[in-house]
């Protein structure tokens, strides 16, 4: 069937370009970018890309400042210890220790309260008996990874690239972890991999891709991330979005 290439005034349920109305079989999709038209198949929607690429392209940037600066306001879950429910100061890693049998962050408070109490030996939170070596380290880890803890693959990606826990150092196996765990849900992940892009440390420098991964983790969180976003638009001149 022949595609009209002839636009049309939008309606809430019509094709943006041939006017098709929607229901009688006809089912219009949005254009997933912006939202504000919709088409009855492919053809419409290449047809009339050139006239709708400018308002396309300024409403995906509104709609993705709206999920930048009005998400993520909350200190990330995992930034919370488990046993005081208190937030870890920042920076997390220097005032908190990660245990890698339930990956668990506790807070330096509760660690030194349960060495008070005797409990050296043994996990804070869950009173697994701690490891006997980096080997049985890096088993419960992964064991944690095989159950798909993001935190598991964010922290296994840790030490790759610190060289830790008797492994030696592995910049793209520590970027193929922060990946997945990025995948998984992890904003401590975005952050790394916002880093590594930016700077080019352990990956080919992309300063746009790092960014990405740096709004991925503010919108989820993460402080530091969004302090360099901010740094980021303060660098470009651009003071309001600083």
């Amino acid at each position: 069937m022949a595609t009209s290439c002839v636009p049309v005034v939008t309606a809430a349920d019509v094709c943006a370009n041939c006017g098709q109305e929607g229901g009688d079989g006809v089912k219009l999709k949005n254009c997933t970018a912006c939202l504000l038209v919709k088409y009855c198949g492919v053809d419409c929607q290449k047809a009339h890309r050139k006239q709708h690429k400018k308002a396309c392209k300024e409403r995906a940037a509104e709609l993705k400042d709206e999920r930048l600066y009005g998400q993520g306001h909350a200190r990330l879950e995992t930034e919370f210890c488990p046993i005081c429910a208190q937030p870890v100061p920042l920076p997390p890693e220097g005032h908190s220790q990660v245990n890698t049998c339930c990956m668990k962050m506790v807070c330096n408070g509760c660690v030194y309260a349960a060495m008070k109490m005797g409990i050296n030996d043994k996990c804070e939170f869950c009173r697994t008996p701690a490891p006997k070596n980096d080997a049985e380290s890096l088993a419960r880890i992964q064991a944690r990874v095989n159950k798909k803890d993001p935190e598991a693959f964010k922290f296994l990606g840790d030490q790759y690239s610190r060289g830790q826990l008797g492994l030696a150092k592995d910049a793209a196996r520590a970027v193929e972890l922060w990946t997945k765990a990025s995948e998984l849900g992890s904003a401590g992940a975005c952050y790394h991999l916002g880093a590594v892009y930016s700077h080019g440390v352990g990956a080919e420098q992309d300063v746009e891709r790092g960014v990405r991964f740096y709004e991925k983790a503010a919108m989820r969180g993460h402080v530091r991330a969004r302090h360099n976003l901010g740094c980021y638009e303060c660098d470009r001149g651009n003071w309001d979005r600083a």
